[in-house]
């Protein structure tokens, strides 16, 4: 089992950077994936909370959203949105977020509200839901995103979740106290801030990635570490128990 797709690369990624004492507020589609994946593999003790109030869920199979039923099932208690908000997120008790998006900057800005003009837009998206809370409350924050140029962008058409603002020390000038998104996580890469600008910059490279690769696939001149390296490739486990999980939802989703 050594072929892999790019996104299952991402999503094994992005679950080896939690821990199994990370208390995780994650978000539905591939954030859910990597969560759920390292709940299944080396972290089976994390507590997986969702949206909609479920804490400490172990789902089988992914849900379709916050509200699927899966979640609250499956977890160990379930809370009123307003208890989940003001008491666990912003009483600062959640150490890893794990948002996506349809635009993403250099600074770890999120749009999902608008392409293109707010009254006039292109394409209206879902909204923040609880993404804007998510992205200030949370320990540090983890994106998961797939590169391309019409995702990877100079600007926002519109900032819905903060990251690091204009750069620098922006995100504490908004008088916001926690560390940010901290890892970017793609089909190609692994990001990392620098430390001063807090520009996203490529640390290791998925394999058979090339920079230019990377610099095809984002709308702003990349930036790479000084020593960037090979991220490992998925073994044989993460990827049985990836696709069974992705095996299992189709089939519950399907109604077989």
């Amino acid at each position: 089992m050594t072929d892999f797709t790019p996104s299952e690369m991402m999503t094994v990624a992005a679950a080896r950077a939690l821990k199994n004492d990370d208390v995780c507020f994650v978000g539905i589609g591939a954030p859910s994936a990597a969560c759920n994946l390292a709940r299944l593999t080396h972290a089976p003790d994390i507590t997986l909370i969702y949206e909609s109030g479920t804490i400490g869920t172990a789902p089988d199979v992914l849900p379709l959203s916050i509200g699927d039923g899966e979640l609250c099932k499956t977890a160990l208690t379930t809370v009123s949105v307003p208890e989940m908000f003001r008491y666990w997120l912003q009483g600062g008790r959640i150490t890893v977020g794990f948002l996506g998006g349809a635009q993403l900057d250099r600074f770890g800005n999120i749009n999902t509200t608008v392409v293109g003009d707010y009254d006039k837009p292109k394409v209206r998206l879902p909204g923040g839901g609880g993404a804007p809370e998510i992205a200030i409350s949370c320990g540090e924050i983890f994106i998961t995103m797939k590169q391309s140029l019409r995702g990877f962008v100079e600007k926002l058409d519109f900032v819905t979740s903060l990251g690091h603002g204009k750069g620098g020390n922006d995100r504490a000038a908004h008088g916001v106290t926690t560390k940010g998104p901290t890892r970017l996580i793609t089909d190609l890469a692994m990001w990392e801030p620098d430390p001063e600008t807090k520009e996203f910059t490529v640390t290791s490279l998925h394999p058979g990635v090339t920079r230019d690769r990377i610099r095809e696939t984002v709308g702003w001149k990349a930036k790479f570490a000084e020593d960037v390296g090979e991220t490992p490739a998925p073994d044989a486990l993460e990827l049985e128990v990836l696709r069974d999980l992705h095996a299992r939802t189709k089939a519950a989703h399907e109604g077989k």
